[in-house]
């Protein structure tokens, strides 16, 4: 995969985090990321308001569809707010994770927390799920990327839940390392 030239296909599987909520598409981080990586395909499979159980009903036929040599599965944080078990959480996670596998692709796992309005109890055994299936498949685990973006209000949209067209580029800036660095090993 390492030959000059490799023109890597790469899936995002999220939600409006990824989608672009609140904004044309051209503007989010998925958009500003193929402007960074041109000589790569880069599919947008992101949906808003996506849970794990929709993202494993679409990947099937996104699989089929992209043949992706990475997929990137940045999806939980409706699953979150809804107060689904962090044992579904983990078992969609876990069928994601195999079916990619399955296609031979390279697995990017972004952490996903929910607000700390759900307690600590739970926040931890939500957060965990990410630890826990990056160490159980060798994933790397790019931490949440909305941690630093969330606590300064003029990058988030009026919902106090969604990056707004500024915040755009820092996601972008964050994701680009762990990115490139899949398509390069």
């Amino acid at each position: 995969m390492c030959a000059p030239g490799y023109a890597a296909t790469i899936l995002i599987l999220g939600d409006s985090l990824s989608a672009g909520y609140g904004m044309p598409e051209n503007q989010g981080w998925v958009q500003l990321l193929r402007d960074e990586l041109p000589q790569h395909t880069i599919i947008n499979g992101s949906v808003s308001g996506e849970t794990t159980a929709g993202g494993l009903r679409r990947l099937p036929s996104l699989l089929a569809s992209s043949q992706p040599d990475i997929v990137v599965i940045e999806l939980g944080g409706n699953d979150g707010l809804r107060g689904f078990p962090p044992n579904q959480l983990k078992s969609n996670l876990t069928k994601i994770i195999t079916l990619a596998k399955e296609q031979n692709a390279k697995v990017l796992l972004t952490e996903i927390m929910v607000p700390p309005n759900y307690g600590p109890r739970y926040s931890k055994m939500f957060t965990d799920v990410y630890y826990q299936l990056a160490e159980e498949y060798s994933l790397s685990l790019i931490p949440f990327f909305m941690q630093e973006i969330a606590a300064d209000k003029s990058l988030m949209q009026r919902d106090g839940i969604h990056p707004n067209e500024q915040a755009q580029s820092k996601i972008t800036q964050w994701m680009l390392p762990w990115i490139t660095q899949a398509i390069d090993e």
